[in-house]
């Protein structure tokens, strides 16, 4: 018993001894800043992350710099085309050896006038992604987002494409425009707010809610289980099929060639220009 208690003090000592010396490179200094130069052949900027709180900020800028107070390692490289940000949780990442200490915190700063691509795969934790305004909105040719868990916040954007991915987590959207957003949610909620753009989703479990600021394209969302709410401007010009196995599929909006039973529900709202398609294997989709 006793060597056994010893055994676990001399793995705890080495584990500690291990982690504070991680945190500095061979000379000594903290590792802790680390930025990459933006140059013209730079498509993509990618971020990997997990476990920590991270803040994306566009500013007046040539390079992409990162900032974080943990003490796992953060890396910015350039590799080709791709800038990548990271982190790499060191030790046994199996057990918070550091309950005390201060909250995580990650800043990437990217330049403001970068347009091309974007991709960010969070493991867990909070991203909070923001343009200044709605006069002066992140832009940028294609944004991918991976959530495995944790929370994301987005705001004043326009995204040539959109797509996002969310295992558990939850998102909130505010001011997006976009050509086609596409939207995967395994569970976990989504709450959209002053959408413009064509729109794909897909819920397996959880809840889905759009207010779309102006519909300028079609609709396609495919519902397993779970609840979705449509929330579409009174001059929208639609055309609604929605089908149900178990569930419910309702419309506020007054609709003229109209044909509703148990399992379907049909009509036209205005001139009938964008095409809504629905459907509901378990769940409930109220357009209001």
């Amino acid at each position: 018993m006793k060597r056994i208690v010893i055994l676990l003090l001399v793995i705890t000592g080495l584990y500690f001894i291990y982690n504070q010396a991680s945190q500095f490179d061979g000379f000594g200094s903290e590792n802790k800043k680390t930025q990459a130069a933006m140059t013209e052949n730079v498509d993509l900027i990618e971020v990997n992350i997990s476990s920590v709180s991270t803040t994306i900020i566009p500013e007046n800028r040539k390079d992409v710099k990162a900032v974080y107070n943990g003490k796992e390692k953060l890396t910015v490289r350039e590799m080709g085309d791709t800038i990548e940000v990271s982190i790499k949780h060191k030790g046994f990442g199996l057990v918070n050896w550091s309950p005390f200490s201060e909250k995580k915190k990650l800043k990437i700063y990217i330049p403001e006038d970068y347009h091309r691509n974007m991709k960010i795969s969070l493991g867990s934790g909070n991203v909070s992604f923001t343009g200044q305004s709605k006069n002066k909105p992140v832009k940028l040719e294609e944004l991918t987002l991976n959530i495995g868990s944790g929370n994301m916040n987005l705001k004043n954007m326009i995204i040539n494409r959109f797509e996002q991915n969310v295992a558990s987590g939850n998102v909130e959207i505010n001011s997006l425009t976009t050509e086609t957003g596409s939207f995967d949610l395994s569970s976990g909620s989504l709450d959209v707010k002053e959408y413009t753009g064509a729109i794909q989703a897909s819920v397996s479990s959880g809840e889905l809610n759009f207010q779309v600021d102006k519909l300028t394209d079609s609709i396609d969302i495919e519902v397993s289980s779970g609840d979705v709410g449509l929330d579409l401007p009174n001059n929208a010009d639609f055309t609604l099929d929605g089908d149900v196995n178990s569930g419910e599929i309702t419309c506020d909006l007054p609709l003229t060639s109209k044909n509703t039973n148990k399992k379907s529900i049909e009509g036209i709202h205005g001139s009938g220009k964008y095409k809504i398609d629905l459907d509901v294997s378990s769940g409930d989709i109220h357009i209001y």
